[in-house]
C-alpha cells in the first residue's frame, strides 16, 4: 500500500547506490586529498549483496516505489551489475534507470539494455578535455565519454539525459557549448546548480551558477520556453527550445529548493536509508536483514522512516547547516 510522510509526500523514486568506488573524482565527492589512490573503500561484505537489494525493492514497491535508480559511486564498476538489473526487472510496475560517467557505457550498454535497464544518465561537465580533467581530477578523455553515448543510443537506452553540474570559475563558461552540442540529439541537457552535497567538496555559495543566469544564457543565444513538470516530484524544470528542437532541464536546489515535493528515498551501498540527499543520518537495515529480518519487519521499519520524515535542508540552507556532517554523494548518489 502507498504511504505519505508528514507533508503527505508520496514514496515514488528510490536511488540505490551499489558501490562507494568511483573512477572519477566529481565535483561533489571526490577531492584527491580525501579520495585519492590510498582511500580505503567499504569492503565487500560491507555493501549488500544483490539478494539484499532485491528483497529490499520488493517490499518498497509494495510501499509505492515506481522509479528505481542505480547509482553510486559508479555503478559500472559494481561487478556483473547488470545481474542486479535482470532482478530488478522482475519486480512489476518498476522502471529501471542508472546514473553513470559513461567511461565504461560503451562496453556495457548492450549488456545493460538486454538485462532490463529502461533508462541512463550520463554525467559530462564539459566538452573540452581540460575543462573535463579539472573538473574530475582523472586522465579521461571527453571522447570515451561520448562513445558511451553512442553506444547507449545504439542499444536503445535513447532519449538519454545528460547532467552537466556548473562551477564557476571552472566551466560556466561551457553552457552555451554543452548547449549547441546536444541542441536537436534528442537528449535532454540538465544543468545543475553545484551544491553542497557531502562535507568534503569545498562548497561556496560564490561557485554557485544560479538556475535563472543559466536559464538566461542559453535563452540570449537560443531561445527557450518554461514547460510544466511531468509529473509531483520532478526535480528539474523543463524548458523547450522555441525551435522545436528539443528540451533542456536545470536542477536548482540551491536556488530554488523543491523539498516540498521530493518523493525520493535513498539505499547506500552498505544499506543505510536516507530520506534526504543533504541527510546525517541513516537508519541501518543492512543488521535487520542479516538478523533475519521478516518481510514485513522490513516493511513497518521502512514506513516508520517515510512517515516521519521532515527534510527541507534545501529550503533551510544557511551558514548553521553548511557545517552539518552530511553523508558523502559516493554512499548515497544523486
Amino acid at each position: 500500500m502507498p504511504i505519505t510522510d508528514t507533508y503527505q509526500r508520496p514514496l515514488h523514486d528510490l536511488r540505490i547506490s551499489v558501490t562507494d568506488r568511483c573512477n572519477f573524482r566529481c565535483a561533489y565527492c571526490m577531492p584527491k586529498e580525501i579520495f585519492g589512490r590510498d582511500h580505503t573503500f567499504l569492503p565487500k561484505d560491507d555493501l549488500l549483496t544483490f539478494e539484499e537489494i532485491a528483497r529490499l525493492a520488493r517490499i518498497l514497491a509494495n510501499l509505492g516505489v515506481r522509479k528505481i535508480r542505480l547509482t553510486g559511486g559508479e555503478p559500472l564498476l559494481r561487478r556483473e551489475v547488470e545481474a542486479l538489473i535482470q532482478m530488478l526487472a522482475a519486480i512489476p510496475g518498476i522502471e529501471i534507470a542508472m546514473t553513470t560517467n559513461g567511461t565504461l557505457l560503451a562496453r556495457k550498454a548492450q549488456i545493460l539494455k538486454d538485462a532490463g535497464l529502461n533508462r541512463v544518465t550520463i554525467s559530462l561537465d564539459a566538452l573540452d578535455d581540460a575543462t573535463f580533467k579539472q573538473m574530475n581530477d582523472v586522465n579521461v578523455p571527453v571522447q570515451t565519454v561520448l562513445d558511451g553515448i553512442t553506444a547507449a543510443e545504439e542499444a536503445g537506452l535513447a532519449p538519454l539525459k545528460i547532467n552537466m553540474v556548473v562551477k564557476r570559475g571552472v566551466n560556466d563558461k561551457d553552457i552555451l557549448p554543452m548547449a549547441r552540442y546536444f541542441h536537436g540529439s534528442g537528449h535532454i541537457l540538465r544543468f545543475i546548480e553545484f551544491m553542497d552535497v557531502g562535507s568534503t567538496n569545498g562548497w561556496r555559495m560564490d561557485q554557485v551558477v544560479s538556475a535563472k543566469e543559466i536559464a538566461e544564457t542559453i535563452n540570449n543565444q537560443m531561445p527557450i520556453e518554461l514547460l510544466e513538470a511531468n509529473y509531483r516530484g520532478e526535480v528539474a524544470n523543463r524548458w523547450r527550445y522555441t525551435d522545436g528542437n528539443g528540451e533542456i532541464g536545470i536542477i536548482a536546489s540551491v536556488t530554488q529548493p523543491f523539498c516540498g515535493n521530493c518523493t525520493r528515498l535513498r539505499l547506500s551501498a552498505k544499506g543505510e536509508l536516507f530520506t534526504c540527499l543533504f541527510g546525517t543520518r541513516g537508519h541501518d537495515l543492512r543488521a535487520l536483514l542479516r538478523d533475519d529480518a521478516s518481510d514485513n519487519e522490513l516493511h513497518q521499519r521502512i514506513t516508520a522512516v517515510w512517515q516521519t520524515r521532515a527534510d527541507n535542508y534545501s529550503e533551510a540552507r544557511s551558514t548553521e547547516t553548511s557545517t552539518l556532517p552530511k553523508v558523502e554523494m559516493s554512499y548515497i548518489g544523486g
